[in-house]
């Protein structure tokens, strides 16, 4: 099966390519480039072979894409159609989420942290939390039976220096990095170092709190683009998966067309 699964977030847009179901790569482009955008699509869909059974020569794959961007999703459905004259097949409008919601509000959820939790479950097949470092922070957990029952969010590390930096009169804004020493000697270092160990202390503490809701200490993974920063100092994670949304995406499309051919059969 040849896809292209796009993750639309909130700063980056993360096209990965995959050839009969061999990843081929992933690359994260700013979504305010267009022309960078434009271009990766165009050389992924151009590895795509042609389908044996096509007399106007489209291309054996298609593009599937989880967002929480409404506005770019719009630009990507753009470029596609232009560029390749293709359409975009979203995850919770053309494809459905590909695990159960015990949630207040199922359709508010987004499906970025869906189609993770589905894909840590489909290899652990056992309580999972999926704890996603991006712009903002996700928690999520799911129990032994593959239902996701919900999580928690944060401000992100970026979010979290940025707003010390806008609603103080001096403190600066800083790139949070993995500090040296647990403790700052000047106020940089010291708004690092809070920043760093908050987001682990929470990190531990959501998770300690799930095991004893669920009764037993589930199995996390550790993803999203800021995840490099802290995992280091994360002894109490069990895997860390960049990327995990793109394969989570991978997943719900194979599990929507394995659906659809048993109900024909």
């Amino acid at each position: 099966m040849n896809i292209i699964a796009v993750d639309i977030g909130n700063t980056n847009i993360t096209i990965a390519l995959y050839l009969k179901d061999e990843e081929e790569f992933i690359k994260s482009v700013s979504g305010r480039s267009r022309a960078k955008l434009t271009d990766l699509f165009k050389s992924a869909w151009e590895k795509i072979p042609v389908a044996k059974s096509s007399k106007e020569g489209k291309r054996d794959g298609v593009i599937v894409v989880c967002s929480v961007n409404p506005a770019w999703t719009k630009l990507i459905r753009q470029i596609v159609k232009d560029n390749l004259d293709e359409r975009l097949h979203i995850i919770g409008e053309d494809i459905p989420l590909p695990m159960t919601l015990w949630v207040d509000e199922p359709d508010k959820v987004g499906t970025d942290r869906v189609v993770s939790a589905a894909a840590a479950y489909a290899v652990v097949k056992d309580a999972v939390v999926v704890a996603d470092f991006g712009t903002a922070v996700t928690i999520d957990v799911v129990d032994e039976k593959g239902i996701f029952l919900g999580g928690v969010i944060c401000p992100g590390l970026e979010i979290g220096a940025r707003a010390l930096k806008e609603h103080t009169a001096q403190l600066p804004e800083v790139k949070v990095t993995r500090p040296k020493e647990p403790y700052g000697k000047s106020t940089t270092e010291a708004i690092n170092c809070g920043l760093y160990y908050s987001a682990i202390a929470t990190l531990q503490e959501v998770i300690r709190r799930y095991a004893e809701n669920l009764c037993k200490w589930p199995h996390t993974v550790l993803t999203g683009s800021a995840a490099k920063i802290i995992k280091d100092d994360c002894d109490f994670i069990d895997s860390y998966v960049p990327n995990l949304v793109v394969k989570g995406i991978v997943l719900a499309y194979k599990q929507y067309i394995e659906e659809k051919m048993e109900q024909v059969i």
